[in-house]
């Protein structure tokens, strides 16, 4: 991101889950019987480069457009589009400013244009059409639209211009199906450098009926594969694939759920309740570094750590020694994260249990 180092671009990133048709005979393909999708970015993004990360991107003028009106009424219409609106997030960091707005005069609400922003980056990335038609109600889980026979000639107008997007689903005579995805949660890039990129990321979880087929733009993401939670965090620890500390967190946060009715349950039933945004805080140790995050006794709700790190003259170990009130991931090194919260999570949401590795990596 270019301008003012105190901007996070808007951005939406969707956590497709599904349940496993065949569980597979091994520990860690038991512990959950659904998977995720993850897709593996070009080593030549600009922004976490080789790394696995849920479909997402961010959010243009056209995802606000009054041209959905239309095509969302069929459903439902302004103001609340039929979904759950709770408003922005739960601020719990001072004076964070986003970028513009789009359309700041649409009746599109940020809500809406989020998902339609998390369904159209999922079909640019893997080609995975997230459609409801019309007349037809939406169903508990959801399922992904066929494909255009054009697919690849469709997608190529999407990226290039958004705005295509919607005359895909006017063809189609389908809309966004905003309704199947499910706040989640709310991240803010934290300070790396300066000039670096930096996020204003709202995810959201998708439970699907089945596994939809995936075609890869080779573009942006030029790998995919659809992993269990613990799956996921294991091929990490054995550098297999590489995960963003937020992406992590919520693969462990996802360990808490053993089955898609599970998750998809309790997605339901906390859906009034919004997301806090989070803004983690890195305090770099001598042998290491930390996030932490909000909760944590170490946390500083501080403007001044917008645009700086926290550092402190000891090692790891010893910090960690000495605290009460934990909620931060510790970053030994790019392959081995370990998580450490003991406080009690807010709005009906659920933490990860600590994780300290799988002993076999350790």
């Amino acid at each position: 991101m270019q301008g003012s180092l105190r901007q996070w671009r808007r951005a939406a990133t969707l956590l497709l889950a599904v349940g496993r048709a065949h569980p597979g005979p091994s520990p860690a393909a038991a512990a959950e019987d659904y998977e995720l999708l993850l897709l593996q970015r070009t080593q030549s993004s600009g922004f976490l480069p080789g790394a696995h990360v849920f479909p997402g991107g961010v959010l243009e003028a056209a995802d606000c457009s009054t041209d959905w009106l239309p095509v969302l009424q069929p459903h439902h219409g302004p103001p609340t589009f039929g979904l759950h609106l709770t408003g922005h997030p739960r601020e719990t960091y001072p004076e964070v400013a986003l970028g513009p707005r789009p359309y700041p005069l649409s009746p599109i609400p940020d809500e809406v244009a989020f998902r339609i922003c998390a369904i159209r980056e999922t079909f640019e990335e893997s080609g995975i059409l997230l459609l409801l038609p019309a007349g037809v109600q939406a169903p508990r889980l959801a399922r992904a639209h066929a494909p255009p026979a054009d697919l690849d000639a469709w997608r190529a107008r999407v990226q290039e211009d958004p705005t295509q997007f919607v005359q895909l689903c006017q063809r189609l005579g389908c809309a966004p199906n905003i309704w199947a995805l499910k706040e989640w949660s709310n991240w803010l890039t934290p300070f790396v450098r300066k000039g670096g990129r930096r996020f204003d990321t709202r995810f959201y979880v998708c439970c699907l009926q089945s596994k939809p087929h995936t075609f890869l733009d080779m573009q942006e993401a030029i790998n995919y594969e659809w992993i269990t939670p613990t799956e996921a965090t294991k091929k990490f620890a054995f550098e297999e694939i590489w995960l963003a500390p937020p992406q992590f967190y919520e693969m462990r946060r996802l360990v808490n759920f053993a089955s898609l009715s599970d998750l998809h349950g309790f997605c339901l039933d906390r859906i009034s309740e919004g997301c806090e945004r989070w803004l983690p805080i890195t305090l770099l140790t001598l042998d290491g570094a930390m996030q932490l995050l909000p909760g944590d006794e170490l946390y500083h709700e501080d403007k001044e750590f917008l645009e700086k790190n926290l550092s402190i003259s000891k090692k790891t170990e010893e910090i960690m020694g000495k605290g009460r009130n934990f909620h931060r991931i510790v970053l030994h090194s790019r392959y081995l994260y370990s998580i450490h919260v003991n406080i009690q999570p807010k709005y009906k949401h659920i933490y990860p249990e600590n994780f300290l590795g799988f002993k076999s990596h350790l």
